[in-house]
């Protein structure tokens, strides 16, 4: 349950066995894409300053490092016969069946080849588009990283991701969901939420506490939307065009 809450997405169909049952979570055997994808993002990071600093021994022992977990991830989360990017479950030596936004985390931060990106972008368009943007899952479970609801920093890890590896319509289309979204919900209620119910456009529910205002990430998400794709704030401003 800890490590569940620690990986942002507390609670997901993604930690449990039997995806309908809160108590059966294992969350402690599944080695996670997003969680690795953003290793790799740090190892990197971490090699540049490195060099930057004129410390060659660390840029490379983070260079190797970045370089070994690319492949591991290669070897272990890819999954070219379902064309994604997939947890492994420690515990069966297999990776799960759960199709996820994490999925985009490699094309986020620069690990996925084209061919992997395109592959990937495909399973999005097939399973995770929803009418009002990204879906997080594709199980109904009561769970609040499930469908039907949507995240903001998801929406933009997808949005950078794909548009940075040759996808850029699904990106703005992706943008342009979300946009709507946040929009009617601002409309309905006064407010910007931390959760988005993405197939009926309407405040998200499910999970152990209510929806909260606000929000953080949801504001600054928006923003970085707007300031990309300055036409969809215009088409909002003038519904009729």
């Amino acid at each position: 349950m800890r490590a569940g809450a620690e990986s942002g997405w507390d609670f997901s169909s993604r930690w449990l066995r039997d995806t309908q049952s809160l108590t059966t979570i294992h969350t402690t055997d599944i080695v996670p894409v997003d969680l690795n994808s953003l290793m790799f993002a740090m190892e990197r990071a971490i090699a540049a300053r490195c060099r930057t600093a004129g410390d060659g021994a660390c840029a490379s022992a983070f260079t190797t490092r970045a370089t070994q977990r690319r492949a591991t991830i290669d070897r272990y989360l890819w999954q070219a016969t379902t064309a994604r990017y997939a947890d492994w479950d420690l515990s069966t030596g297999k990776p799960t069946g759960s199709v996820n936004a994490a999925m985009l985390h490699p094309l986020f931060v620069g690990l996925a080849s084209p061919a992997q990106a395109k592959a990937v972008a495909k399973t999005v368009r097939r399973s995770l588009v929803a009418d009002g943007g990204l879906r997080t899952t594709t199980l109904k479970t009561g769970q609040q990283w499930d469908e039907p609801n949507g995240w903001a920093p998801l929406q933009w890890v997808a949005i950078a991701g794909l548009d940075a590896n040759g996808e850029p319509a699904l990106a703005k289309d992706i943008a342009r969901r979300w946009i709507g979204t946040v929009g009617a919900a601002y409309a309905e209620t006064g407010k910007m939420l931390e959760k988005y119910n993405i197939e009926q456009r309407t405040p998200g529910g499910g999970g152990e506490y209510p929806v909260q205002d606000g929000f953080g990430w949801t504001n600054g998400v928006a923003s970085a939307i707007l300031d990309r794709y300055r036409e969809l704030a215009a088409r909002d401003a003038n519904p009729g065009k």
